[in-house]
């Protein structure tokens, strides 16, 4: 005894065409790289071997394009005269092997780092000043 299953089509944006035409249960291996970068729709219609339909639409955003890091400069910012930038523009490399060199993006210590490291050290500062000069606290 046969079971019957439902087939699902899987659409990419606006195409006609189905990316896939599959029976369920599935697992698919999406592949991104095809797509560019920006906002895309995955739309699955699924048919019922009664013959019903239905529709979900997954909205989704491919970034497979170096990642672009800028440190200086954000949305919406109010600016005049000369901006000191960091660009930095790294890629995922290949996903099999993972290599620490080269990986990170580079950037400044933010100020609010800066501020707790002092005072770490002025309170350690104190604290020894205090312990080996015997005076009371």
């Amino acid at each position: 005894m046969t079971k019957d299953r439902s087939s699902v089509f899987l659409f990419i944006d606006d195409d006609a065409k189905p990316l896939a035409e599959l029976k369920t249960p599935i697992v698919f291996d999406f592949d991104t790289s095809k797509l560019t970068d920006g906002d895309h729709v995955l739309k699955i219609v699924s048919k019922s071997p009664a013959g019903r339909e239905g529709i979900r639409k997954i909205n989704f955003t491919v970034r497979n394009g170096p990642s672009i890091s800028v440190e200086g400069l954000s949305e919406d910012d109010v600016v005049d005269g000369i901006l000191p930038l960091m660009i930095n523009a790294y890629d995922k490399g290949n996903q099999k092997s993972f290599v620490i060199r080269g990986s990170e993006t580079q950037q400044t210590i933010p100020v609010w780092m800066w501020i707790i490291i002092i005072l770490i050290a002025g309170w350690s500062a104190y604290y020894l000043i205090t312990y080996f000069s015997g005076l009371p606290y």
